[in-house]
């Protein structure tokens, strides 16, 4: 088959404009064309008085070799790349028979690293048993909702730790950033696919899932992983793990049960800190990591469609528009979007009592009256320090203090019940206190408290966060007229964008100093969204595939 990309078509081009722009761009007759595939569609809507859609079309032609020739060099018409997905191994059916079979691999975690590892390790034939310290998603959402309704936190069922991890409380944000030369997250949408998603994640630019849909799908990724010989155990908690000689051979549940292996993927997610600690006080090599740290702020959808869109806003295929910012402060400090969750709610997203952390979240249909997304600011090691040191090396627990200690002071600023405090932007530049809500409000359950975000060396964040998301708002301004509107809403803090450290590994994915113990995902600091965790879990689990069935 052949490709073409930059296919550009007006937005309201006819249903069939598609065919006859494809026979013009490659000059053949309409009969040569027997059959085309739309493997992408984007918008480009720089110009918002003419957006266009643009295409990546697969095309089966007669005499396609003559064609490709005749475009030899134009890099918009190439053939088809091979994007199937091909196992790096595949165990017997006798693998695990006889008197003295090897320990099953163990993935711990069931987010989207997790569940990714464990499906790839289970199509392999290696029948994975996953431990996940939270319940099943079914559960799970219960108590999460628990926590949004009625400001009561269960620190092991949340919208961290359960069956679906952190993504499943989100936007379903299925796009990534990261090189994929071997068409990895074209695995990940396919399976997406089979267990329930819409088929247009595979064409759309920048597609999403939500949260109830995910729900169901994790439901089905479970049951295939099962089907196919894997083990998922809910509310297992990792306590402890098991190092012989420089390698792994298991680990130990807060039960006191034992489970015997040589081969761990950790898939741990951003806020497992008690497990950090853990792995950190038996030696597990870990290096601190640059985060960001701000706030959640909100304007009303149709601020940010007209900004965007201009006339064509509401538009059903442009749906709720978003944005990516970045302002570079005064103070050298980074400002940017984060996470930004069109037509979608604020979401109270702890794992620890008497804390606050937000999150964004948004429906498939994204239709909630609200944009928001983390307006958050970049710190490094240094930042967060806790030995008072100049330079040296940073405790790799130390992020998670810092964290902490923003997180507890959220929840004073807030007055408790989990309520997140709270400031109008306008109010928010201006230095001053906010007293009342303006047209813009507030999503996030249980409650939004206005309060003087910016109390002086007693702030909801550092000095110079503050001061660098001050001047950062109206910058912002300049790039979505009413950005920087009075009553916008700024609802903090958002403390949890990644991990605050790296269970750093080689090129094989072990630890450096663990032996076959696979750091993955977001948790040991190697993605960051759905999409790039899944990619990960895949990564990993062919590398343990490939160590357990093709030894050296």
């Amino acid at each position: 088959m052949l490709r073409i990309t930059e296919l550009r078509l007006p937005l309201n081009h006819a249903e069939d404009a598609l065919r006859p722009a494809i026979v013009q761009r490659l000059g053949v007759l309409d009969a040569d064309l027997r059959a085309f595939t739309v493997f992408k569609r984007s918008y480009d809507a720089r110009k918002k008085s003419a957006i266009v859609l643009t295409y990546t079309v697969d095309c089966e032609l007669t005499g396609e070799a003559v064609v490709l020739q005749r475009f030899a060099g134009d890099s918009h018409i190439k053939p088809t790349p091979n994007t199937d997905y091909h196992f790096v191994a595949q165990a017997p059916a006798s693998f695990y028979a006889g008197s003295n079979p090897q320990p099953r691999p163990l993935v711990i975690g069931f987010g989207p690293c997790g569940i990714f590892a464990a499906l790839i390790l289970a199509q392999m034939g290696l029948r994975p048993i996953v431990l996940e310290r939270g319940k099943d998603v079914r559960q799970r959402t219960k108590d999460t909702w628990g926590l949004w309704r009625q400001g009561e936190l269960d620190p092991e069922s949340n919208v961290q730790f359960g069956e679906g991890g952190a993504g499943t409380f989100s936007d379903g944000k299925l796009w990534s950033q990261i090189s994929d030369p071997r068409f990895l997250t074209r695995k990940v949408l396919t399976e997406f696919v089979k267990a329930g998603a819409p088929e247009e994640i595979l064409y759309v630019n920048k597609p999403h899932i939500g949260t109830f849909r995910l729900v169901s799908m994790v439901i089905k990724m479970r049951a295939e992983i099962e089907a196919l010989g894997g083990e998922i155990r809910f509310e297992q908690k990792v306590s402890d793990v098991l190092i012989e000689d420089g390698h792994i051979r298991g680990v130990t549940l807060a039960s006191g049960e034992q489970i015997a292996s040589n081969q761990v993927v950790l898939a741990l997610g951003h806020s497992a800190r008690d497990t950090f600690t853990m792995l950190h006080q038996r030696g597990v090599y870990m290096e601190a990591k640059p985060f960001s740290i701000g706030y959640r702020i909100e304007h009303p959808q149709s601020i940010i469609d007209a900004a965007r869109f201009g006339a064509s806003a509401g538009h059903p295929i442009l749906g709720a528009a978003d944005y990516k910012l970045v302002h570079h402060a005064k103070n050298g400090r980074s400002v940017y979007s984060f996470c930004m969750c069109p037509g979608g709610t604020v979401v109270a997203a702890t794992s620890e009592p008497n804390r606050v952390v937000t999150n964004g979240m948004s429906q498939y249909s994204r239709n909630e009256r609200n944009a928001n997304a983390g307006i958050v600011v970049g710190i490094n090691p240094q930042d967060y320090r806790q030995d008072g040191k100049a330079d040296g090396p940073v405790n790799p627990l130390d992020g998670m203090a810092f964290q902490r200690i923003w997180e507890s002071r959220a929840y004073e600023l807030g007055e408790g019940g989990y309520k997140a405090p709270g400031a109008l932007v306008g109010d928010f530049i201006k230095r001053q206190r906010s007293k009342v809500f303006g047209n813009v409000e507030p999503s996030y359950k249980p409650g939004v408290t206005l309060t003087d975000l910016q109390q002086k060396g007693n702030g909801s964040l550092p000095d110079y966060a503050l001061e660098a998301i001050r001047e950062a708002l109206p910058a912002f301004e300049r790039q979505i007229k009413g950005f920087s509107m009075a009553d916008a809403v700024l609802t903090g803090v958002e403390t949890r964008t990644s991990s605050p450290l790296r269970i750093t590994r080689g090129r094989d994915y072990q630890s450096l100093n663990v032996k076959g113990l696979y750091p993955a995902g977001e948790g040991a600091g190697y993605a960051g969204g759905i999409m790039s965790a899944g990619v990960d879990g895949i990564e990993v689990a062919e590398a343990l595939g490939s160590a357990m069935l093709q030894p050296s």
